[in-house]
């Protein structure tokens, strides 16, 4: 006999996070582009994110063709990615910056660090885009999913931290919410 699955959420009913949703409006649409493989992980943080942000899309897709990622990015996107070395440089978005105040899309992989990078290979034009990206030491909460890359956080993180940052009037630590509680119900259960 197969679980009850939530419809919203997509984890078991006895770790269903729906209860923590919230709904929060922004100015700058937040677009998800996310693997396949991902949105299976029980643990999927970008469909969470998606659920909260009002305007948001998500996509699910390895690659792209350029008319389909063209005709999803608006004219002034960002993407939310670090700087790494093999990367194009590009213009960086700074918050209290004339950049971050005309910006109208936040553009976030959601996959694993390995995936992310051949994501981002295969799409030259998002590799082009200005990019938002976080310096300092960060700390996850993401205590149920490792991470192959030092210093990183979950999608859903990263993305409250940087709308927090571009749309500093927002209440974007509101995002947390559902992770927080799935991060919990995981552990929870793990105990048992």
């Amino acid at each position: 006999m197969s679980r009850e699955i939530c419809p919203t959420c997509q984890r078991p009913l006895r770790m269903c996070y729906c209860s923590a949703l919230v709904h929060i409006p922004s100015c700058i649409k937040v677009l998800i582009i996310q693997h396949p493989q991902e949105q299976k992980h029980p643990f999927n943080t970008g469909r969470m994110a998606h659920l909260c942000l009002d305007n948001s899309e998500l996509v699910v897709a390895e690659s792209l063709s350029e008319a389909s990622l063209r005709r999803l990015l608006r004219p002034r996107s960002a993407l939310l990615y670090p700087s790494l070395s093999w990367l194009p440089p590009v213009q960086s978005v700074e918050p209290d910056s004339p950049e971050s105040a005309a910006l109208e899309q936040l553009v976030v992989i959601d996959a694993t660090w390995r995936k992310s990078k051949k994501m981002l290979h295969l799409q030259p034009l998002l590799q082009q885009l200005p990019r938002v990206s976080f310096s300092g030491e960060l700390e996850s909460k993401y205590q149920v999913r490792k991470s192959s890359m030092e210093n990183s956080l979950s999608t859903i993180e990263s993305i409250a931290l940087a709308m927090q940052a571009l749309q500093p009037n927002g209440d974007f630590g509101r995002l947390l919410r559902p992770f927080e509680k799935m991060v919990s119900l995981q552990l929870t259960g793990m105990q048992r």
